[in-house]
């Protein structure tokens, strides 16, 4: 008696309206679980998988599944239900489609040789406070790996070049096909001649001993954007490693650290200070002169000026980083009291304490709260 054929459907574990999307992700949980390489010698997991393949390629093609939910396992056009059981699934590759998902096991020469983007470098770069505020240009020194001059980065001596690698053909892998009571189990493995990379070089550079880098270190002037602050990283596009088989060249990340400023500090765009001003100016007003990141300003500092008033000049702070914007300066009052008073002094100020009795606005509010 023929042995009885599991469900397509039940096999992957969804129902018959499952979308293409979750029949895929079924697959390709079942299929991981159940790789022959991912478990060597359990037969019972080659079976299975054998059997999740066999769904998947019914369920992921519109025709085929049209025609299994009609027909079944008894469809004409499907060559199952014969004498052989599985019709011609003998020849189905099981490789191709686990690799179509998770790019094989081991790689091929085609992925090794492939152009790969050379690897970034990160920096630090330590810049004034000014430095930081309004750019400049900074020479810097990079440690980094370059195509190797004398052989352009082949890798052989000069007027020879790469060879196929004769053991696997220039595909890098040597496949292996066995024959099981379920059908044919092909495998793939890293051919050991050329590393996996289909080439071999007879006559490596002298230079480079046929790795086609070589380590240099190089001076590049660069451009530090106005407006960086401490911490940020601005990026040179292209002056990092060099890549492999033609790939392009990785970056260079540069993370900046900022000096801070005797005078001023920094909020995003925004900077502030503090200025002292004496009582009189504070009391009787004054003409200022603040400085500022460009050079000193006038300001006109209003009469009756508390401690502690906080104003704005606009434009003097910060500009925004690839912008024309420009944050704003904000100067933070401090009225000083006189120290080391004469006696002279004392009585004035004792008298004017006397005669500007009731004209502290805050000073009456406070006591008011307390009664």
């Amino acid at each position: 008696m023929a042995e009885q054929r599991k469900d397509h459907y039940e096999v992957l574990g969804v129902g018959r309206s499952a979308s293409d999307d979750d029949i895929k992700k079924a697959y390709r949980k079942l299929a991981k679980e159940n790789h022959p390489d991912l478990n060597p010698g359990d037969k019972a997991a080659e079976a299975k998988f054998k059997e999740i393949s066999a769904a998947y390629e019914t369920l992921s093609d519109p025709d085929k599944r049209s025609r299994y939910d009609r027909y079944g396992h008894t469809d004409p056009q499907a060559g199952y239900g014969g004498p052989g059981g599985f019709g011609g699934f003998e020849d189905f590759d099981l490789g191709s489609i686990f690799e179509s998902f998770f790019g094989g096991f081991g790689g091929s020469a085609q992925r090794r040789n492939a152009p790969r983007r050379g690897d970034s470098i990160r920096l630090s770069l330590g810049l004034t406070f000014e430095e930081a505020v309004f750019g400049c240009s900074k020479e810097i020194t990079l440690n980094r790996i370059e195509k190797c001059d004398k052989c352009g980065g082949s890798g052989a001596s000069e007027g020879t070049g790469a060879d196929s690698c004769a053991a696997c053909g220039g595909a890098g892998q040597v496949r292996t096909v066995r024959r099981t009571p379920l059908g044919s189990m092909q495998t793939a493995e890293e051919c050991k001649a050329c590393g996996g990379r289909g080439k071999i070089i007879k006559n490596p550079c002298a230079e480079c001993r046929g790795v086609g880098l070589a380590r240099r270190k190089v001076a590049v002037t660069v451009n530090v954007p106005a407006g960086i602050d401490g911490g940020q990283t601005f990026t040179l596009r292209g002056q990092g490693n060099a890549g492999l088989n033609g790939g392009p060249s990785g970056d260079v990340l540069v993370t900046v650290s900022v000096a801070p400023h005797k005078l001023f500090s920094r909020d995003g765009t925004a900077l502030h200070c503090e200025m002292p001003v004496t009582f009189a100016q504070a009391a009787l007003g004054a003409e200022l002169e603040v400085p500022t990141i460009d050079g000193r300003v006038k300001y006109t500092l209003p009469e009756g000026t508390q401690n502690g008033t906080t104003f704005r000049l606009k434009g003097k702070g910060v500009p925004a980083v690839n912008s024309k914007a420009r944050g704003d300066q904000f100067v933070h009052i401090l009225v000083e009291v006189p120290t080391n008073l004469n006696k002279k002094q004392k009585d004035l100020i004792k008298e004017f304490g006397e005669q500007t009795s009731g004209q502290n606005p805050k000073n009456k509010t406070f006591w008011e709260k307390i009664r």
